[in-house]
């Protein structure tokens, strides 16, 4: 058995997807280092983030395959499923033989599997683009804590960083404790552990009440459904709206 253990970054990920292809044998797992547990047999491979090599595959795979295989296997590997990186590498190694026609291919069980994960991901995404709230720190700053089921912070900071652009702003992945900050400038990663104590600003509370009250005095008692709202709005993301 032959591991490879990575630091759990995408470019890391993608350092190891380069020495697999350049060995002579297939890995059987490639895993974070942080998640791996000591085999008493298997040959570990302990792979150094290389940034240039990491650059290489993703441009081979941008333009020998496409632009859409890249992020069908980016967001595969956001979702943070068990063995997720080894099911890309098999889904690259077909990637390359077939080409551009791999977009189009659902009857390959492998192809199909990362093509499913990448869209649940990208659905995570898109609901999550309208349900996350800000709420307003002291000194000026917006605050949005969620919990994702997949590690969606990569892939929605961008789209913040150009919607409030002229807000300081936090969005905090309390699931993974993880936070991006942006300064109206730029945005960057950092662990939610290292952000100070959040402070709701007076006025801030005074807007949750009244829309807590708003939301409790226009609904109807005798009609109150709980079963079909979360049909509706599955319970998984009541946590953080504020009326709930």
């Amino acid at each position: 058995m032959i591991y490879y253990l990575y630091d759990g970054s995408f470019s890391g990920f993608l350092t190891a997807i380069y020495k697999a292809f350049y060995s002579k044998e297939d890995p059987d797992s490639i895993i974070k280092k942080s998640l791996y547990k000591p085999r008493l047999f298997g040959e570990i491979w302990e792979i150094e983030t290389d940034e240039n090599n990491a650059d290489k595959v993703a441009k081979a795979i941008k333009s020998k395959i496409s632009r859409q295989s890249y992020k069908n296997i980016y967001y595969s590997f956001l979702s943070e499923q068990e063995k997720i990186e080894i099911e890309i590498y098999y889904y690259l190694k077909i990637a390359f033989e077939k080409g551009k026609k791999i977009d189009k291919n659902w009857a390959n069980d492998q192809v199909r599997k990362i093509k499913k994960t990448s869209r649940k991901v990208g659905r995570e995404r898109h609901k999550y683009l309208g349900l996350l709230r800000f709420r307003e720190l002291k000194k000026e700053v917006l605050y949005a804590p969620f919990e994702p089921t997949y590690n969606l912070l990569p892939i929605i900071s961008s789209h913040f960083a150009s919607r409030i652009k002229n807000n300081r702003w936090v969005i905090h992945d309390k699931k993974r404790e993880l936070a991006v900050v942006y300064d109206k400038n730029e945005w960057v990663m950092i662990g939610g552990e290292e952000l100070p104590k959040i402070n709701y600003t007076n006025r801030e509370h005074y807007y949750q009440n009244l829309w807590k009250d708003f939301f409790e005095n226009i609904s109807i008692e005798n009609r109150r459904n709980l079963k079909r709202q979360s049909n509706f709005m599955p319970k998984k993301y009541w946590k953080y709206l504020i009326e709930k």
